[in-house]
């Protein structure tokens, strides 16, 4: 498996707070070892987002990911009010 990361996720994950930033860090990490660690809550969306998956980054903060074949590109980063509001 391949992680990539988009424009757009990188440029939204430079916005976050210090202590998000470091979290998103740990879980990607956590991700590349073991996708499906239940710690991650990795699950797919329906209606606007059902092309992603997504996995906790905190309580509200969620990472959106798309895959292709054994490629994993991190797309979206935010709270869940911003991404499902």
């Amino acid at each position: 498996m391949t992680i990539s990361y988009s424009k757009n996720f990188i440029k939204q994950s430079k916005k976050l707070d210090k202590f998000i930033r470091q979290q998103l860090l740990e879980r990607i990490a956590l991700f590349s070892n073991n996708p499906l660690d239940s710690r991650l809550n990795n699950h797919p969306l329906k209606g606007k987002y059902k092309k992603y998956r997504s996995i906790n980054v905190t309580g509200d903060f969620r990472a959106l990911y798309l895959t292709q074949d054994d490629l994993v590109i991190f797309d979206i980063v935010g709270t869940h009010s911003q991404l499902y509001g």
